[in-house]
């Protein structure tokens, strides 16, 4: 019988973490896109603390770009990204705290 509440708190567990998206909240919005900002959020026993945030445009096709800090870290992270819409989409970004960590990341995401 524990195996199979192991089992389950485990697939829930996978069920949260695909399920779960960024929080997004919206700033401005028409019929072109929408201005964002997503802030990175550290909750804690008694409050919540923003350690930076992202600002992004995201248009109704998909498409957008977006600007960020992250400052959870020693030194601030610096974050610049962009990504087109439609059925196939290819994302890019950059990252850097202006001293040793910095990065590329690429992706593509296929949706059906």
């Amino acid at each position: 019988m524990s195996r199979s509440i192991i089992a389950f708190i485990g697939a829930a567990a996978c069920c949260i973490g695909v399920c779960a998206e960024e929080l997004k909240l919206p700033i401005d919005s028409d019929d072109k896109g929408t201005v964002y900002v997503n802030p990175n959020l550290s909750p804690t026993e008694n409050a919540v603390n923003t350690k930076g945030a992202t600002v992004g445009v995201e248009r109704t096709d998909g498409s957008g770009v977006s600007g960020g800090v992250d400052t959870s870290k020693e030194r601030p992270t610096y974050s610049l990204g962009a990504s087109t819409g439609g059925k196939r989409s290819y994302s890019a970004g950059v990252f850097s705290d202006g001293k040793n960590d910095a990065g590329v990341k690429a992706g593509v995401t296929i949706k059906y």
